[in-house]
């Protein structure tokens, strides 16, 4: 069975799909069949592995996922783009219980062929990240190493915990991911301790840097893994996903 991980934060800005992009280009550069599902309306996740967005979002379509699932550079990393379309986009956003329900087995119904399965969410804890959560078998967070880091998470924790009370829920919580590490800066190291303290071993060990070549591997349409792979993001990023794949 697949381990489907759901990478949120109701924060924006804090790494979530440069997260999703380059765990999911990392664990399929293991050899293990990996699926990255772009669920942010800004389709992200698609143009940062050179991909286009939807025309219409193959959530809402009902049609077989395997009919809009594309391949990527990335040998054994395919993508379900999302769509921009505004009245797709609204309607997941604003899906009653139901609707949602359908969503999320109609999901769920597309990763059999999968080994692992990363969905990028959107920053916000309305239903399109309920449902995400709901189909997951976990939840990975990243926090960036600023002031406002701890702000919004219990409000995120309570959702997360709504989801893991349902009757048919597999959740649990993943791993909480430190981003923008700037080892420099004394305020980093503040957050660090702090998370730490708080959240114990929920917490990986992997710390991922601040790095030009992490925010200009986008604009090239590749994961940071094949457009610099000497550089300090990349190898956090294998360090992360090594944790990743030992947390089974």
């Amino acid at each position: 069975m697949a381990r489907i991980i759901c990478v949120a934060n109701q924060k924006g800005g804090v790494g979530k799909t440069t997260t999703a992009v380059n765990l999911a280009a990392g664990i399929a550069k293991a050899g293990l069949r990996t699926l990255l599902v772009d669920l942010d309306p800004q389709c992200n996740g698609a143009s940062s592995l050179g991909c286009q967005p939807a025309l219409r979002h193959p959530l809402v379509e009902m049609r077989p996922l395997r009919e809009s699932i594309v391949e990527t550079a990335v040998k054994d990393l395919h993508l379900l783009p999302g769509s921009r379309n505004f009245h797709d986009v609204d309607h997941l956003a604003n899906a009653e219980a139901r609707e949602t329900d359908l969503v999320r087995h109609h999901l769920q119904r597309g990763l059999a062929a999968y080994d692992y399965v990363l969905i990028d969410c959107p920053p916000s804890l309305g239903a399109l990240t309920q449902t995400a959560l709901a189909a997951s078998t976990e939840v990975l967070m990243p926090i960036q190493c600023e002031y406002f880091a701890m702000e919004g998470l219990t409000q995120m924790i309570h959702v997360i915990r709504g989801v893991m009370r349902q009757e048919e829920s597999r959740l649990e919580f993943g791993g909480i991911l430190l981003t923008m590490f700037d080892p420099g800066l004394e305020l980093t190291h503040e957050v660090d301790g702090e998370v730490r303290e708080f959240f114990g071993e929920i917490v990986f060990d992997t710390v991922i840097p601040r790095d030009v070549a992490v925010a200009e591997a986008p604009s090239h349409g590749q994961s940071v893994l094949d457009y610099a792979p000497r550089s300090r993001g990349t190898r956090a990023y294998l360090e992360l996903c090594m944790e990743v794949l030992e947390r089974v």
